[in-house]
């Protein structure tokens, strides 16, 4: 079973809250015995997949794979064509220099209903939404890398994870996928196949 899931903002991506009053997975009414694969961290929005298979944790997020997935961020300011191809040849985030990447600007830009609670909004800087096509997900990683160009990111929503997208499902929203959508998530890489799979990858972004 391969469920997709736009995850509301203010949702952690587990079942089990960490604090007192945390919204969790388990509000939503999912299958018994499905977890997430890897995640989202709790101020970022979008497509979570979830499976009862555990196979698929290495299959989509082993970086050896070159798994394609798609953010859309709001950041602070528009970015220059230069900023773009930083973003894209990699920048150093904690001391080690992210993969290449795809980094674009949104033309025309999404029309996104508003976040609830509202991003933070300074009427003396304008916002830009970019996309970019990553095939890891370290921690925060998105955010690292846009507030490492000078683009804080403000909004993060992520709206592909291989060929499949996140589409009209509304937020809070899942369903499980059919067959030729699972072929959609599971058959894009960059890469192809690897012989070696390594098995309890992670990822946050």
């Amino acid at each position: 079973m391969l469920i997709a899931f736009n995850k509301p903002f203010g949702v952690i991506s587990q079942f089990t809250p960490e604090h007192p009053g945390q919204r969790t997975l388990k509000e939503f009414g999912f299958p018994k015995k499905v977890y997430p694969i890897g995640r989202l961290d709790a101020d970022s929005e979008g497509l979570l997949l979830l499976s009862d298979e555990g196979l698929l944790n290495a299959l989509l997020l082993n970086p050896a794979r070159a798994h394609p997935r798609e953010y859309w961020a709001q950041v602070e300011r528009v970015p220059t064509p230069e900023t773009l191809r930083k973003l894209e040849e990699g920048v150093v985030i904690r001391g080690r220099k992210t993969l290449p990447a795809r980094a674009w600007i949104l033309d025309p830009q999404p029309d996104i209903p508003p976040r609830v609670p509202p991003i933070r909004f300074r009427k003396t800087v304008p916002t830009c939404w970019i996309a970019l096509e990553l095939i890891e997900g370290k921690n925060r990683q998105v955010r690292r890398m846009t507030a490492a160009v000078g683009h804080p990111t403000l909004r993060l929503i992520r709206v592909r994870i291989g060929n499949f997208r996140l589409g009209d499902l509304a937020p809070g929203q899942w369903r499980i996928l059919t067959p030729a959508e699972r072929a959609q998530v599971l058959g894009a890489s960059s890469q192809g196949q690897v012989s070696s799979i390594t098995t309890g990858a992670q990822e946050t972004c």
